[in-house]
């Protein structure tokens, strides 16, 4: 598949990874408190590492995450993007969305506003660029309210009959039993 090309938002630049990107993605990766919600902080050569699987995986499936610059800084400021998980779950095969955003970056809409934006490359025609999918779905630790308060703007919805535990993560680890929320194309 021809990987999906950059978009634009208002604020916002939503691209494949670049070298220049390694140091600040590292930067974000190592910050306990950004990766409070996730099962450890990432090294140097850990985010090298995931940044040649992300790309790697968009050449393959034409999706996956991608770098989130701010356009009036030129400052890398997160990823944000549509991935396939590689898990088994009730809910898979799907499409998730899914973001990660520097501290400087919170509070500021930039993740509802770069997800908004790939959601409708998701849900456009084939014909238009887009993925032609009917569902979308998103998923966190349960504790992670910043993250499900996204999910929420975006319109997303959660039963809770639908959060699982991710099989990815220890039994007894806090951060194993997620909850699901999803979105459709009517929405």
């Amino acid at each position: 598949m021809t990987p999906l090309p950059p978009i634009e938002t208002e604020r916002l630049i939503l691209r494949p990874f670049r070298q220049s990107d390694l140091a600040p993605f590292a930067a974000l990766n190592g910050d306990p408190e950004i990766m409070r919600h996730f099962p450890r902080t990432l090294s140097r050569d850990e985010t090298a590492a995931l940044i040649e699987r992300i790309e790697a995986t968009r050449a393959r499936d034409g999706v996956c995450f991608e770098a989130v610059e701010e356009k009036a800084t030129g400052e890398l400021v997160g990823m944000v993007g549509l991935n396939a998980p590689d898990f088994e779950a009730h809910f898979t095969p799907c499409m998730e969305i899914g973001w990660r955003l520097a501290r400087s970056a919170w509070g500021k809409g930039y993740a509802t506003e770069a997800a908004r934006a790939r959601l409708a490359t998701a849900f456009a025609p084939a014909a238009e660029g887009g993925l032609d999918l009917d569902e979308v779905v998103a998923f966190t630790a349960q504790d992670n309210a910043p993250s499900r308060a996204v999910m929420a703007r975006l319109g997303m919805t959660r039963d809770p009959a639908d959060d699982f535990d991710h099989p990815a993560l220890a039994l007894g680890s806090p951060l194993r039993r997620m909850v699901l929320y999803r979105i459709r194309r009517a929405a």
